[in-house]
């Protein structure tokens, strides 16, 4: 598949995750770092900028976690709700990112939410550069590029704490994670199957290389 858009460092493919992935060799990238559709059917209407459907969002997309673990080398972290938990592969860690803000939800007979999950697999090359704890604080984003936007900050801590030249994120969503690796002067690959939001990737990624800066 040609490459929707690129850099020296990474490539960006527009197309359903679950059809590359099956082209990509076992252990061949170090390191995955995801953040799927949680299989909520979310829809924004609560904010004054309202959001499309996110494709693929009926349900969380296990397969494409297991694409990953036979694909990583090092790790793979993937994002979800608490829920989520009980259907996908007992990981090593869960790590917690605490937001600035709590969830709607049930607002009679459940507590506001301040955190997200993010599962940690810890596979056979794993080394940390830096153990990091496994509750990040980040602020979040105010969602201007996507409807489940994560903080490029929450995203650096993630990967400047384990050893990996070439990051994976098979759902891209508006480019985070490969911003992230830009900053950090990692190899990335991503995958996003709208068209949409690959533009919006390309434009924010473009605008990171051209700084040319390590943070």
């Amino acid at each position: 598949m040609k490459p929707y858009f690129e850099t020296k460092l990474g490539k960006l493919y527009c197309g359903d995750c679950l059809e590359f992935m099956q082209t990509m060799e076992d252990k061949s990238v170090d390191l995955v770092l995801t953040d799927p559709p949680y299989g909520i059917n979310f829809v924004s209407n609560y904010r004054t900028t309202k959001y499309e459907k996110i494709v693929g969002d009926e349900n969380y997309p296990i397969k494409a976690i297991n694409d990953c673990l036979r694909i990583a080398k090092n790790a793979v972290y993937t994002f979800c709700r608490w829920d989520n938990i009980y259907d996908l592969p007992k990981p090593k860690s869960i790590l917690a990112w605490v937001k600035n803000n709590w969830s709607m939800g049930d607002l009679q007979h459940e507590h506001g939410r301040m955190w997200e999950a993010c599962l940690f697999y810890c596979l056979e090359e794993h080394k940390f550069i830096r153990r990091i704890p496994d509750v990040i604080k980040a602020i979040r984003t105010g969602n201007k590029y996507h409807p489940t936007e994560k903080p490029i900050s929450l995203m650096k801590t993630i990967i400047e704490s384990n050893v990996g030249e070439e990051i994976l994120d098979p759902f891209l969503g508006s480019g985070t994670t490969a911003v992230a690796c830009e900053k950090l002067g990692r190899k990335w690959i991503g995958i996003e199957i709208s068209e949409k939001y690959c533009e919006i990737a390309a434009k924010r990624i473009s605008a990171e290389a051209k700084q040319g800066k390590l943070f």
